[in-house]
């Protein structure tokens, strides 16, 4: 059996890795680049 300490730190890196995820995946799908106007001189 694991003990409570080992639990508690593994949970803690799950947790940690977790965070960002939605916001990781929405600019890998839209793509991190601001937009911005192309001027043509």
């Amino acid at each position: 059996m694991a003990s409570r300490t080992g639990k508690t730190r593994m949970a803690r890196k799950i947790r940690k890795a977790r965070k960002g995820k939605a916001r990781k995946r929405k600019e890998q799908n839209k793509g991190t680049t601001p937009k911005f106007p192309i001027h043509i001189d």
